[in-house]
């Protein structure tokens, strides 16, 4: 899907016709230019940012000297990049989108992920930019986070809308395991209490606690007592995600780890 988007981005920025501003400045001249962090945060996208170079010419040197997952100092030189100049100016602006957007993504997730202090893992969620999912969970686990399900295709998710739809919980996971047998894990959706206990009844293999306020997320993860997995989500902001993991949680879902992201402050220059 990358090499995609790459082509797509491409085709944006250069069209058929090039870099027209470029193209009639410069000829053959090579120099070194820096890609500089211009805040602190955690780096996500290294061999993206490379292939945008290379995508408009393959014997551009890029070196970075950070890996993905490191902490970024503001001031940072972060990687060097050779070659014409005309090729860096062509590459830059697509390079440093991709590899902004995913360092954000992972700088945000760090943040999460420091707040609950250990006491509960930081899941991502569906909330994505279409064709980026791969890419943005990568970066959330760049960040210190986890994985929840790629897609609709890999984990049985039963939300309000089934429940609401077929009758009940009991019911809903009572189809899933008709058609799926054990191949699924199963998550429910649950609302209050009355549902955490149904769901519990009804076999799921981790319970959901969707918009609770902390207080009821408590007595929730009370009444399951450790029989399943339980999982926060809805409205989970960083102010409130430190309390919310000390009720004992075992997940907590954050939207705002892809759906809203700040971009990294990235530069490219000359330094001599």
């Amino acid at each position: 899907m990358f090499e995609k988007l790459l082509e797509m981005a491409f085709v944006e920025d250069l069209d058929h016709v090039g870099d027209v501003t470029s193209d009639a400045i410069f000829d053959e001249e090579e120099d070194l230019y820096w890609l500089v962090a211009r805040q602190e945060g955690v780096l996500c996208g290294a061999d993206f940012f490379t292939s945008a170079f290379h995508y408009i010419d393959k014997a551009c040197e890029v070196d970075f000297l950070f890996t993905d997952g490191n902490i970024l100092k503001k001031g940072a030189k972060v990687a060097s990049i050779r070659g014409p100049i005309a090729t860096l100016l062509k590459a830059e602006r697509v390079a440093l989108n991709f590899i902004a957007h995913l360092s954000g993504v992972a700088t945000q997730t760090r943040r999460y992920v420091d707040a609950v202090e250990g006491h509960t893992k930081i899941l991502d969620t569906r909330k994505t930019l279409p064709g980026w999912r791969e890419m943005q969970k990568y970066a959330v686990r760049c960040g210190g986070g986890s994985n929840h399900r790629m897609g609709l295709h890999d984990m049985v998710m039963i939300k309000d809308n089934h429940i609401d739809g077929v009758g009940g919980i009991t019911q809903a996971v009572d189809r899933v395991r008709v058609k799926w047998k054990d191949r699924f894990k199963v998550e429910v959706e649950t609302r209050n209490l009355a549902e955490v206990e149904e769901a519990l009844e009804a076999g799921a293999d981790v319970i959901m606690l969707d918009n609770m306020d902390t207080a009821a997320m408590a007595s929730a993860v009370e009444l399951v007592n450790g029989r399943v997995k339980t999982e926060a989500s809805g409205n989970m902001t960083l102010d409130r995600i430190g309390e919310v993991s000390k009720t004992g949680v075992d997940y907590i879902s954050v939207g705002a780890l892809t759906h809203s992201v700040t971009v990294f402050d990235f530069s490219i220059r000359k330094i001599n």
